[in-house]
């Protein structure tokens, strides 16, 4: 079974280059089989999510050559299929974004319910609720746990959807399966999230009437068809938010270049409030902790522009490393503090509340333990917390780690990091 050894590794110094947005790129992926035309996605970074979502378009029929690295080339010529893999389904919950470009194209959707991170319920009471706005029909077999998403012969048509909650996911389904409905469809409290825009700006140049993506209302005009694009995805946030609190736990300084400082202000802030000395700069946002006291400071997760949920339990790790108490509150995800026990193996003294409130004493000094990777930003935590540990951290099921960063092994080790990767996947 393949782990991560982290060793205590000093400051870490350097520069490092942030990959494209998984959480961009599986949706810019899915929305390529809204047309028969040729699309090219570019700075798509090399990750296990990225490569189950290719074999789950191929499964539809698409035709894919990323023989360039970065580059995916996708034409989807027909639809040979409308049944979503169930293997490959339960891999991974981003395969859900092929159910919206599916219906919009080929009128019908079979989908098993999805995998991913165990980080709550996470329903897709919300995506079918906008299907259903559209005209759609839905049917739930949960005996053999699958859901069929069925157009009538009049097709999709556009309405006015609310959605209950922000919900990224369900914003980007809406918003793919509406641009090839009738008439007019518009997406009240709408996600706002950078991924959004990124998404709409794609489908435009795909031929589809976007208006207003990033913000919570979002406007679409029907067309009969798109056609192919070239596009690159954003940056990736959360990646260049892991980084600056790579230089923040272990009191170095970093240069993160190809990032975007407008997508990461919230986490910038945050640790500003800790004393870390952050400078936007023309090549990449400098951060830097060495000679400093840093302080504990409060957060609370939020759906975009607040404190993104995905960044909550690397910040965890490095709040348990400075002086004073915080308190970390989790409004997003019911089940997203799986990674205090981990911590705790490593010498924190952290208490949960409840599912929703933790408590973190700083200060500590954590020593190398035999730790978990329960979800994917969990593993980068302990990945974190692994630098600064006194002796060797073991980290297993890093799976789940390799869903979302891109080498990430190695862009540490190019800092300075004592990290290795052993053993097979």
């Amino acid at each position: 079974m393949a782990k991560i050894l982290v060793n205590n590794s000093g400051p870490l110094h350097g520069e490092v280059k942030v990959s494209g947005a998984k959480n961009s790129v599986l949706p810019l992926l899915a929305a390529t089989i809204l047309t028969d035309k040729l699309c090219v996605i570019e700075d798509v970074p090399n990750l296990a999510d990225v490569s189950v979502m290719k074999e789950i378009l191929k499964k539809y029929g698409a035709k894919i050559d990323d023989s360039e690295d970065g580059v995916i080339k996708i034409n989807t010529p027909e639809i040979i299929s409308c049944v979503g893999d169930k293997d490959l389904v339960q891999e991974m919950r981003a395969s859900i974004f092929t159910m919206g470009p599916m219906l919009a194209r080929y009128g019908k959707t079979v989908m098993p319910l999805p995998g991913g991170c165990t980080i709550g319920k996470r329903p897709i009471d919300l995506h079918l609720k906008g299907f259903r706005a559209l005209g759609a029909k839905v049917t739930e077999d949960r005996e053999n746990e699958l859901v069929t998403v069925e157009v009538g012969p009049e097709g999709l048509k556009g309405d006015a959807i609310y959605l209950d909650f922000p919900s990224v996911g369900a914003t980007e389904n809406i918003l793919m399966a509406a641009t090839l409905a009738k008439g007019t469809t518009i997406i009240e409290n709408a996600a706002k999230e950078p991924e959004i825009i990124d998404l709409a700006n794609q489908l435009n140049k795909m031929g589809a009437k976007i208006k207003s993506a990033g913000t919570d209302m979002i406007r679409i005009e029907g067309v009969e068809k798109l056609s192919g694009c070239v596009h690159e995805a954003i940056p990736d946030r959360i990646e260049t938010g892991t980084f600056l609190l790579a230089a923040a736990i272990t009191r170095g300084d970093i240069l993160i270049k190809n990032a975007i400082p407008g997508h990461v202000r919230p986490i910038m802030a945050k640790l500003k409030e800790c004393n870390v000395d952050i400078d936007v700069r023309p090549e990449g946002i400098y951060v830097d902790a060495r000679d400093r006291e840093l302080v504990a400071t409060d957060l609370k997760t939020l759906p975009y522009p607040g404190l993104p949920t995905d960044i909550q339990s690397p910040f965890m790790a490095f709040l348990t490393t400075v002086k004073g108490s915080s308190v970390v509150r989790e409004t997003v995800f019911e089940n997203r503090f799986m990674h205090v026990v981990e911590l705790n193996r490593m010498g924190a003294d952290i208490t949960t509340e409840n599912s929703r409130e933790a408590r973190v004493p700083g200060g500590k000094k954590l020593h190398g333990a035999k730790v978990r990777a329960t979800d994917l930003r969990a593993g980068a935590a302990m990945v974190l917390a692994g630098l600064v540990a006194s002796g060797t951290t073991e980290i297993s099921e890093i799976f789940h780690i390799e869903r979302g960063y891109e080498d990430f092994v190695g862009k540490l080790k190019s800092l300075g990091a004592d990290i290795m990767r052993t053993g097979e996947n």
